[in-house]
């Protein structure tokens, strides 16, 4: 294995959640040999400045990796100007990041799963994205993963390679505006409307990183690695975060999985359209989703 990723966290104001994270990436296995990068964005006004100090109070006590930088922000900057500005500066020294937000637990094995596939499919231009997280599907798959043409912000990694392929202006908007095949595909064939947040970011009304970079991925023909079973829970969506509630958890992972095996099954960079269509089937039978996709491209608009 190569030098391991640094991992970068974003953080607000929510202690409780901070410290389960923290807990959970502490009790993996690489977790004392990997660099973690936190940056704790500013208030967004006077009421978020006390819970803000508590979390970076804790953040002072934090343990367990091989260096811990901690970078705070006198303003408010938000998620999408956090992740975009942050990821940009580690992955350029770097070349690789795996990136968290103050919400996800991680199996024991995730910083493993997530280091080993960037050393795997580190040449393979196809593949920009490695998802820590997996739908709550059941799939027959022998391998440890597959493949799925859209992106994931739950707990993932990257490569710099393919984080230049970010276009934050969406200059390539109109591409897709202007080809109904296009469109069609990037809303997983109608399963859900993805092209209707490109608009909405366009006009204001949402401020999200998630949105432009699955746009830039797609414009790209890039494929994402997901593991079979989720490395990845979510427990921001409890009404603590902005833009979260509970809203159709079945979607969403409610536990993680670690990997029994010595040596990580990586499947062939290739679409797999079994899963593909058991995805696009799931998101159309969720009459909740549409709110829940939303949460995850436009979550903690600070």
């Amino acid at each position: 294995m190569r030098e391991l990723a640094p991992i970068v966290l974003f953080v607000y104001n929510r202690p409780w959640h901070v410290q389960q994270t923290i807990k959970a990436l502490r009790k993996n296995e690489l977790a004392s040999c990997s660099d973690l990068f936190v940056f704790s964005d500013g208030p967004k006004g006077a009421a978020d400045k006390r819970s803000i100090q508590v979390v970076r109070e804790y953040l002072q006590t934090i343990s367990g990796f091989k260096s811990i930088s901690i970078i705070k922000k006198k303003r408010n900057i938000g998620l999408a100007d956090s992740v975009i500005n942050g990821v940009t500066e580690i992955v350029g020294r770097y070349g690789r990041v795996i990136v968290l937000e103050d919400d996800l637990l991680t199996a024991v094995d995730f910083l493993r799963f997530m280091n080993e596939a960037l050393d795997y499919y580190s040449e393979e231009n196809k593949v920009m994205q490695i998802s820590g997280h997996m739908f709550n599907l059941v799939t027959e798959s022998k391998a440890d993963g597959f493949f799925l043409p859209f992106t994931n912000s739950i707990g993932w990694a990257t490569w710099q390679r393919a984080w230049e392929f970010l276009d934050p202006k969406m200059s390539g908007y109109g591409v897709v505006k202007n080809n109904s095949v296009l469109r069609k595909k990037f809303n997983l064939g109608g399963a859900y409307n993805y092209f209707d947040m490109l608009e909405a970011q366009l006009k204001g009304k949402i401020d999200s990183w998630a949105i432009r970079w699955y746009l830039s991925v797609f414009l790209a023909e890039g494929l994402i690695l997901y593991p079979t079973h989720s490395k990845i829970k979510h427990i921001g969506f409890d009404g603590s975060g902005a833009h979260c509630d509970d809203s159709g958890s079945r979607v969403y992972a409610n536990s993680v999985h670690i990997t029994n095996t010595t040596q990580i099954n990586f499947p062939l960079v290739s679409l797999d359209r079994d899963v593909y269509s058991q995805v696009m089937r799931l998101f159309s039978s969720q009459k909740s989703l549409k709110c829940k996709l939303r949460n995850l491209f436009v979550k903690f608009k600070f």
